[in-house]
Protein backbone atom coordinates (compact mmCIF):
# COMPACT_ATOMS: atom_id res chain seq x y z
CA UNK A 1 0.00 0.00 0.00
CA UNK A 2 2.68 2.51 0.67
CA UNK A 3 4.77 1.84 -2.30
CA UNK A 4 0.96 2.67 -4.14
CA UNK A 5 0.24 5.65 -2.14
CA UNK A 6 3.92 6.57 -2.56
CA UNK A 7 3.58 6.26 -6.83
CA UNK A 8 0.03 8.30 -6.38
CA UNK A 9 1.31 11.01 -4.74
CA UNK A 10 4.42 11.70 -7.27
CA UNK A 11 1.49 11.26 -9.82
CA UNK A 12 -1.03 13.64 -8.32
CA UNK A 13 2.19 16.02 -8.02
CA UNK A 14 2.16 15.90 -11.86
CA UNK A 15 -1.53 16.64 -11.95
CA UNK A 16 -1.59 19.08 -9.78
CA UNK A 17 1.61 21.14 -11.83
CA UNK A 18 0.12 20.35 -15.13
CA UNK A 19 -3.55 22.29 -13.70
CA UNK A 20 -1.03 24.79 -11.84
CA UNK A 21 -0.38 25.42 -15.61
CA UNK A 22 -3.41 25.61 -16.66
CA UNK A 23 -6.28 26.35 -14.39
CA UNK A 24 -9.15 25.44 -16.40
CA UNK A 25 -7.79 21.86 -16.88
CA UNK A 26 -9.80 19.28 -15.22
CA UNK A 27 -6.70 17.21 -13.71
CA UNK A 28 -9.35 15.13 -11.34
CA UNK A 29 -11.25 13.85 -14.85
CA UNK A 30 -7.67 13.06 -16.88
CA UNK A 31 -5.87 11.03 -13.55
CA UNK A 32 -6.78 7.84 -15.37
CA UNK A 33 -6.75 8.62 -18.74
CA UNK A 34 -3.16 10.72 -18.27
CA UNK A 35 -1.70 7.81 -17.04
CA UNK A 36 -2.88 5.56 -20.20
CA UNK A 37 -1.89 8.01 -22.61
CA UNK A 38 1.44 9.01 -21.21
CA UNK A 39 2.16 5.14 -20.63
CA UNK A 40 2.73 6.03 -16.90
CA UNK A 41 3.25 2.71 -15.00
CA UNK A 42 0.60 3.78 -12.35
CA UNK A 43 -1.29 1.00 -11.04
CA UNK A 44 -5.21 1.57 -10.48
CA UNK A 45 -5.02 2.00 -6.29
CA UNK A 46 -1.80 4.57 -7.05
CA UNK A 47 -4.45 6.29 -9.34
CA UNK A 48 -7.48 6.53 -7.34
CA UNK A 49 -5.57 7.92 -4.44
CA UNK A 50 -3.93 10.64 -6.51
CA UNK A 51 -7.32 11.72 -8.00
CA UNK A 52 -8.71 11.75 -4.53
CA UNK A 53 -5.36 13.57 -3.34
CA UNK A 54 -5.98 16.29 -5.94
CA UNK A 55 -9.72 16.76 -6.03
CA UNK A 56 -9.18 17.86 -2.14
CA UNK A 57 -6.37 19.62 -3.02
CA UNK A 58 -8.61 21.18 -5.95
CA UNK A 59 -11.61 21.82 -3.56
CA UNK A 60 -10.10 22.97 -0.91
CA UNK A 61 -7.53 25.35 -2.71
CA UNK A 62 -7.69 28.36 -1.36
CA UNK A 63 -7.82 27.00 2.23
CA UNK A 64 -4.70 25.15 1.76
CA UNK A 65 -2.97 28.02 0.08
CA UNK A 66 -3.41 30.55 3.15
CA UNK A 67 -2.34 27.72 5.27
CA UNK A 68 0.92 27.86 2.73
CA UNK A 69 0.89 31.19 2.95
CA UNK A 70 0.81 31.84 6.56
CA UNK A 71 3.58 29.00 7.09
CA UNK A 72 5.88 30.36 4.86
CA UNK A 73 7.77 33.15 6.24
CA UNK A 74 8.66 35.61 3.95
CA UNK A 75 7.43 33.63 1.12
CA UNK A 76 4.43 34.41 -1.08
CA UNK A 77 2.74 31.48 -2.26
CA UNK A 78 3.04 32.85 -6.19
CA UNK A 79 6.58 33.58 -5.55
CA UNK A 80 7.29 29.67 -5.32
CA UNK A 81 8.87 27.39 -7.64
CA UNK A 82 5.98 26.00 -9.14
CA UNK A 83 6.80 22.32 -8.12
CA UNK A 84 7.79 23.60 -4.20
CA UNK A 85 4.34 25.06 -4.26
CA UNK A 86 2.27 21.68 -5.65
CA UNK A 87 4.23 19.54 -3.00
CA UNK A 88 3.11 21.57 -0.34
CA UNK A 89 -0.59 21.47 -1.57
CA UNK A 90 -0.27 18.21 -1.34
CA UNK A 91 0.93 18.13 1.75
CA UNK A 92 -1.53 19.93 3.46
CA UNK A 93 -4.35 18.29 1.99
CA UNK A 94 -2.85 15.12 3.14
CA UNK A 95 -2.91 16.97 6.83
CA UNK A 96 -6.23 18.33 6.75
CA UNK A 97 -8.10 15.54 4.56
CA UNK A 98 -6.97 12.78 5.15
CA UNK A 99 -6.31 12.38 8.59
CA UNK A 100 -5.32 8.86 8.69
CA UNK A 101 -1.94 9.12 7.08
CA UNK A 102 0.44 10.02 10.28
CA UNK A 103 1.92 13.45 10.24
CA UNK A 104 5.51 12.20 10.26
CA UNK A 105 4.35 10.09 6.93
CA UNK A 106 2.90 12.87 5.08
CA UNK A 107 5.84 15.33 5.71
CA UNK A 108 8.21 12.47 5.08
CA UNK A 109 6.17 11.94 1.93
CA UNK A 110 6.38 15.36 0.63
CA UNK A 111 10.71 15.84 1.88
CA UNK A 112 11.45 12.63 -0.74
CA UNK A 113 8.76 14.23 -3.44
CA UNK A 114 10.61 17.67 -2.67
CA UNK A 115 14.34 15.99 -3.10
CA UNK A 116 13.14 13.92 -6.30
CA UNK A 117 11.26 16.81 -8.30
CA UNK A 118 12.73 19.85 -6.22
CA UNK A 119 15.92 21.78 -6.18
CA UNK A 120 18.66 21.14 -3.31
CA UNK A 121 16.81 23.62 -1.04
CA UNK A 122 13.38 22.23 -1.63
CA UNK A 123 13.08 19.53 0.92
CA UNK A 124 14.21 21.43 3.78
CA UNK A 125 11.89 24.33 3.00
CA UNK A 126 8.94 21.79 2.15
CA UNK A 127 9.53 20.31 5.84
CA UNK A 128 9.63 23.62 7.75
CA UNK A 129 6.41 24.81 5.89
CA UNK A 130 4.36 21.19 6.83
CA UNK A 131 5.70 21.52 10.22
CA UNK A 132 4.04 24.43 10.91
CA UNK A 133 1.27 23.70 9.08
CA UNK A 134 0.69 20.81 11.31
CA UNK A 135 1.12 22.13 14.20
CA UNK A 136 -1.68 25.02 13.25
CA UNK A 137 -3.80 22.48 12.19
CA UNK A 138 -3.86 20.91 15.60
CA UNK A 139 -1.54 17.79 14.51
CA UNK A 140 0.74 16.24 16.04
CA UNK A 141 3.73 13.88 15.11
CA UNK A 142 2.10 11.19 16.83
CA UNK A 143 -1.10 11.74 14.77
Amino acid sequence: MTSGRRTGRAYALQLLYARDGDPATDVTGMAVTWADAFELDVDPGAQTFARDLVAAATERGPEIDELIASASKNWRIERMSRVDRNILRLGACELLAFRDVPVKVVINEAVELAKRFGTAESSAFVNGVLDRIATAAGRHAED
